[in-house]
């Protein structure tokens, strides 16, 4: 099995269940170190010790790699894969084309855009929208304006196959973004609501961008009619394409559980239909946001859905299956979902509202 194949895989898996991001980007960095190396050359510094010594291998990794190089699928893939499964894109999971809503280590992600987008090519997807998030949300490292126009400049680099503009990440060689990745990037934001339901961003930018998902991300326990007063504001607002993890709540996962925020559903979604926002079902298995009756609203209402991962690694696309598996079963026709059509359509679809 080729080494860093393996230690690729170990780090999508591990993201996959929500491991610690520390230990998954470990393995990343591993792989960063001998992808340089020719197989005589690892096998030699595997040998003689050497790699054992070299800064970013760790036992762990140093083992998957000797276990690599003799032919074998290591231990610690192979454990990782029995308790994560296999998962095969079937049923709507399979129609799925894109992801609007997918993060970088320009906000609070953890890899690069060009390794999301190289992972997203690997799940399937033929386009993924970037979308960091606004200022306001500090705790994120929400972009400026000045740090979103920078974006925009690198996203159009490694969509003409450039690369990342010598950014120079330690984790990210700039040959390994160069070249064509696999998959569309569109423009992106997830910019959050404010308390008086305007967007977190220039108006000017958001109209440069392909796609905007809106999100309430403070104030989640505001009453019930201040919040619905907000995100009505946020959905009639040209630039929204997108209602992000509409009631903010948090089922399980390290962070603990939140409860979900008060809103008029009916009202919301009824806003969203006539003004064409798709509802996002967020696939995140920490979210399952929005909880299952109001999808049947937002169904009932005649909204469109954007099936998402609200990736913030590599693996977290994978997270898409749950999604899917939650339209399914709520009988959502794949025509409504936004997310199974094609990128041209799309973008043609989220620049029409600003028209």
């Amino acid at each position: 099995m080729d080494p860093v194949q393996a230690l690729e895989e170990i780090a999508t898996l591990l993201e996959v269940q929500l491991a610690s991001p520390f230990k998954a980007k470990a393995f990343r960095r591993a792989a960063g170190v001998i992808g340089p190396l020719s197989g005589e050359e690892l096998r030699a510094r595997a040998a003689d010790g050497r790699l054992k010594r070299t800064p970013g291998i760790g036992d762990s990794s140093f083992g998957v790699i000797q276990q690599a190089l003799a032919g074998e699928v290591p231990g610690y893939l192979a454990d990782l894969r029995e308790k994560v499964g296999a998962q095969s894109a079937t049923g709507l999971r399979a129609q799925l084309k894109g992801d609007l809503h997918a993060h970088s280590d320009w906000s609070d992600g953890t890899t690069s855009i060009a390794a999301m987008a190289r992972a997203a090519a690997s799940a399937g997807l033929s386009y993924f929208a970037l979308t960091d998030h606004s200022p306001s949300l500090r705790v994120a490292n929400g972009l400026s304006p000045e740090r979103l126009e920078s974006q925009l400049e690198i996203v159009a680099a490694l969509n003409s196959g450039l690369g990342e503009a010598g950014r120079g990440d330690d984790d990210e060689p700039d040959a390994r973004s160069r070249g064509d990745l696999g998959v569309r990037i569109l423009t992106g934001i997830e910019v959050d609501i404010l308390e008086d339901g305007t967007l977190d961003q220039r108006p000017d930018l958001l109209e440069r961008l392909d796609v905007v998902v809106a999100s309430v991300h403070s104030k989640l326990r505001a009453p019930r009619d201040q919040m619905t007063k907000r995100m009505l504001r946020a959905v009639r607002d040209p630039h929204t394409n997108v209602l992000g993890h509409c009631t903010g709540r948090l089922v399980t996962g390290s962070r603990g559980t939140r409860p979900q925020s008060e809103f008029d559903a009916e009202a919301v979604f009824a806003a969203c239909a006539e003004h064409d926002v798709a509802v996002e079902i967020n696939s995140r298995p920490e979210r399952e946001d929005p909880p299952d009756d109001l999808i049947a609203k937002a169904l009932a209402a005649g909204c469109r859905f954007s099936i998402d991962s609200d990736g913030h690694a590599p693996g977290h696309f994978g997270f898409l299956a749950l999604g899917a598996a939650r339209a399914e079963a709520a009988g959502i026709p794949p025509e409504r979902i936004v997310t199974t059509w094609d990128a041209d359509r799309l973008v043609e679809w989220a620049a029409a509202k600003r028209r």
